[in-house]
């Protein structure tokens, strides 16, 4: 399938993104064509992965890779499809110093009819070309990259593991590659994308629930910020704090935001809690995106299911910790789980806060929201539910 015809039959999948305020706008470029894709294909295929042996998450990469460069006075340069390779870098490297670099993660999934398909991938380029916007690197048409991205699968779709729960993951990466030290506008950038296969979070059919570390010592992201944005320096700083947590016995840190503990995410994922609330109505409730929460695809995923149910109330407004802690007192709380492109979704079962074990009845509950959740979106993601969120390779 071209770009033009993908075009319209996507684009309307889209959103505009409003421009932002980065000094000059320098920043914008014409894009790259789908239609100007070289391939290079390897000589030198790797042995992929044995069926019969467990995927390690981010640790087995596919024999090809897309590249595009950038410069101010050229714009993009013509996309590549090259074999798998290490990326050359001036030592200088602006996003190496400066963090001026963002990602997303996506997956492709291939059901029993063989066929490949990406789940919701117009979200994806959404908050990759906000994130680009908000570091002033180069704009992009979302829609070429996004059938450069499609071809790129097409030609290692060998790789997309077939098993139950396993899927190819795949990871764009947009770096500022200014080759002098400054903070400053980058007159150079890079654009790759690399795949990897990966298995299930969760063993078989089964959910393991989680335990989390809230502590408002700890922040990840602020008002004003760039919480909303998936950019390599909202992830380096919590790797200490999630060392914390393992410190204190927990997996997972829930961060916790403002005077009030204003519940925002759970590790990386979105957080949900679902409740009966206190005017006595059953909720399914998940915190505001006010520039602190990251738009995840999963978050927006699960909030359409359950809309389209309307058995229950959906709600995206702040939750405290106070509030929370009232719930569970009441025996009001049901289920809280997290969203994101890894797990799905997580059940969470116990809590460490200011000192004190909260328990979660997650489990107890089923939990039969996060079961049903799981369930209608394997469906999706491996087609045995036709659906307009997958879009085929």
């Amino acid at each position: 399938m071209a770009a033009a015809a993908l075009g319209q039959t996507w684009a309307r999948k889209l959103l505009p993104v409003p421009w932002l305020l980065c000094g000059s706008r320098r920043c914008v470029s014409s894009s790259f064509k789908a239609t100007d894709l070289h391939l290079e294909m390897t000589q030198e295929p790797h042995k992929k992965p044995n069926p019969s042996e467990p995927l390690v998450f981010g640790s087995t990469f596919t024999d090809h890779m897309l590249m595009v460069e950038w410069t101010r006075e050229k714009g993009w340069g013509h996309p590549q499809i090259k074999p798998f390779q290490n990326l050359t870098l001036h030592p200088a490297c602006s996003g190496l110093h400066y963090s001026l670099q963002l990602f997303e993660g996506m997956k492709a999934f291939k059901g029993q009819d063989q066929r490949v398909r990406l789940f919701r991938p117009w979200l994806n380029m959404d908050r990759m070309l906000r994130s680009a916007q908000r570091l002033c690197l180069p704009s992009f048409d979302k829609v070429e990259l996004l059938e450069c991205i499609r071809r790129l699968i097409e030609v290692d779709k060998d790789w997309v593991p077939e098993d139950p729960g396993t899927s190819l993951y795949v990871r764009p990466v947009l770096i500022g590659n200014e080759p002098s030290l400054g903070v400053g506008l980058s007159t150079q950038a890079l654009l790759f994308v690399i795949l990897c296969p990966v298995g299930s979070y969760f063993p078989g059919d089964a959910v393991t629930p989680v335990s989390l570390l809230a502590d408002p010592t700890f922040v990840r992201a602020w008002m004003g910020g760039v919480g909303d944005c998936k950019l390599g320096g909202n992830y380096g700083p919590t790797v200490f704090v999630q060392q914390e947590a393992k410190k204190r016995g927990c997996q997972q840190v829930l961060w916790l935001y403002g005077p009030d503990h204003q519940l925002t995410e759970v590790g990386t994922m979105n957080i949900f809690v679902y409740w009966t609330h206190e005017d006595g109505v059953l909720e399914l409730v998940t915190p505001p995106l006010d520039g602190v929460i990251l738009p995840g695809v999963l978050r927006q995923s699960v909030l359409d299911l359950a809309q389209s149910w309307d058995e229950f109330r959906v709600a995206q407004r702040k939750v405290t910790m106070k509030e929370l802690l009232r719930a569970l007192a009441e025996g009001r709380v049901r289920e809280v789980f997290g969203s994101g492109t890894a797990c799905q979704v997580c059940p969470v079962h116990k809590i460490l806060y200011q000192g004190k074990q909260l328990h979660i009845p997650t489990m107890e509950n089923g939990p039969e929201l996060i079961l049903r959740f799981q369930k209608e979106l394997k469906a999706i993601q491996y087609g045995t539910r036709a659906h307009e969120w997958m879009l085929p390779v």
